[in-house]
C-alpha cells in the first residue's frame, strides 16, 4: 500500500492539532542540523512555541530563522501476513511545514500566545506573572509550505 498525500488543509490542521508534540529542525551557527521536540499551539494557521530565551536552540534561531517541522500521529503496525516482513507497514498521518520563526515581544502578544499553547493541552484559563511572561521566549511561525501524507486512512 503506497502513501497518499493530503491535499486539504483542513485535514492537514486536523492531523496537527492531533499531535501531542512536534519536532523542529533548525540550522545551528555551524550550518549543522539541530531537532528539538517542543509542545506548541495552533490558532488561525499560526504555529505557536515557546522557551528560555537563552540555549543553543534559541541561538540556532536567532542566527537563522528558517525551520522545519515535522507532526506524526495515529501510527499503527499493520501487515498482510504476520510471517512476512515486508507485507508489514506503519499506518501514519503526518504534516511537514517549513517557515520563519518570527519573535513575539509585546507582553500581551506574548500572553496570547502562551494561552494558545495551554489550551491546546488543559482546558483551564491561566494567569501570567509579569517576570514569567518576561523571562519566556514566545514565537511563532509564518507557513511558507504545508505538505501531508497519509498510509492506511
Amino acid at each position: 500500500m503506497r502513501s497518499k498525500w493530503i491535499t486539504s488543509q483542513t485535514e492537514m490542521f486536523e492531523v496537527i492539532e492531533k499531535c501531542e508534540a512536534c519536532y523542529v529542525s533548525m540550522v545551528d551557527q555551524n550550518n549543522h542540523p539541530y531537532v528539538v521536540p517542543y509542545n506548541f499551539g495552533v490558532k488561525d494557521g499560526v504555529i505557536y512555541l515557546h522557551s528560555a530565551q537563552t540555549g543553543k536552540k534559541m541561538d540556532a534561531l536567532r542566527h537563522n530563522n528558517h525551520v522545519c517541522i515535522a507532526f506524526s500521529t495515529d501510527h499503527q503496525l499493520k501487515y498482510q501476513h504476520e510471517r512476512v516482513a515486508c507485507s508489514y507497514a506503519m499506518k501514519y498521518r503526518s504534516v511537514i511545514v517549513t517557515g520563519r520563526i518570527e519573535f513575539i515581544e509585546a507582553f500581551d502578544e506574548k500572553v496570547d500566545a502562551l494561552n494558545v499553547i495551554m489550551g491546546k493541552y488543559t482546558d483551564r484559563q491561566f494567569t501570567y506573572g509579569t517576570p514569567a511572561v518576561n523571562e519566556v521566549c514566545t514565537y511563532k511561525v509564518i507557513i511558507d509550505e504545508i505538505t501531508g501524507r497519509k498510509l492506511g486512512y
